[in-house]
């Protein structure tokens, strides 16, 4: 399956779209593992087997098993969810953003090294920095659009004079990700769940491109208000996916002994409400 098919069945499958993060700090983890950074796999996948009938999407950030030279944990981890929860998607949160033959080695990393399903990238490089991904059937590509940071208004929100309707930077992404750029129909974006009406506004210029929206959660964003901005459905079926990321909210819901159930608690909490807001 494409990773849009992939989507779109755990959509339906677990009634999400909330997207787990994998943010492993080993300094965050409970007492028994606490600190402890050759246990990034064990805490990893206790996470992933406690949600993994309640995501639309898992999402590794690899940089937090970079840092503790854990990359082997990570390809263990993606081996983890493909046996254990293969009706769900894999996001690589690389933010890659190179050209040329790097960016083939980066493409090459995430989908062959990493059997991720899909990746996010930086597009400030131009379409030579997304192109290599495309060549990869059926996987994915966030192109970073609207983030959930200040000081996304320095670059982001400035508007072009040069190109016709003088559009703002993350407008003009979202119109090359839903036109020109989405070759196969590998596209999506990276929307901030602290930005709403800038979803919306995204929404309107890519009507049918897959939203990840990261922020709900310890970042503060409100899950009912991204879910109005950015989810479109017709006839009862998803015409414009939204998958909503929690990463510190659920991970560290507990730091006791039980912090799987307590992960789990929190996943279903936040995939009902966003479930409410889209059915509402």
């Amino acid at each position: 399956m494409t990773f849009l098919e992939q989507l779109q069945g755990a959509e339906r499958q677990n009634g999400s779209l909330l997207c787990v993060g994998l943010d492993p700090e080993p300094s965050k983890f409970p007492a028994g593992l606490k600190g402890d950074a050759s246990k990034i796999y064990d805490f990893c996948a206790q996470i992933v087997d406690a949600t993994a009938d309640l995501a639309i999407s898992f999402k590794p950030q690899i940089a937090y098993f970079a840092a503790h030279r854990a990359e082997d944990q990570l390809e263990k981890l993606m081996e983890h969810m493909r046996r254990n929860a293969p009706h769900v998607p894999v996001i690589l949160d690389a933010k890659r953003g190179d050209i040329g033959s790097t960016a083939e080695q980066y493409a090459k990393e995430a989908f062959e090294r990493y059997g991720a399903d899909a990746v996010t990238l930086s597009p400030f490089m131009g379409f030579d920095s997304v192109q290599p991904y495309l060549k990869y059937h059926g996987k994915g590509a966030f192109l970073l659009c609207r983030t959930s940071n200040p000081g996304g208004d320095d670059l982001q929100n400035q508007r072009l004079a040069s190109v016709e309707g003088q559009p703002l930077l993350y407008e003009h992404v979202a119109k090359l990700a839903q036109g020109p750029w989405n070759l196969n129909g590998q596209l999506g974006l990276v929307v901030g769940a602290t930005y709403p009406a800038e979803i919306e506004r995204v929404r309107s210029l890519a009507p049918t491109l897959p939203l990840l929206i990261p922020g709900v959660g310890a970042q503060g964003g409100d899950a009912v208000a991204t879910i109005k901005a950015g989810y479109r459905q017709s006839n009862g079926a998803t015409t414009g996916a939204v998958i909503v990321n929690s990463s510190r909210a659920i991970l560290y819901a507990s730091s006791g002994d039980d912090f799987a159930q307590a992960a789990r608690k929190e996943a279903m909490r936040t995939r009902d409400v966003l479930r409410a807001a889209a059915q509402g």
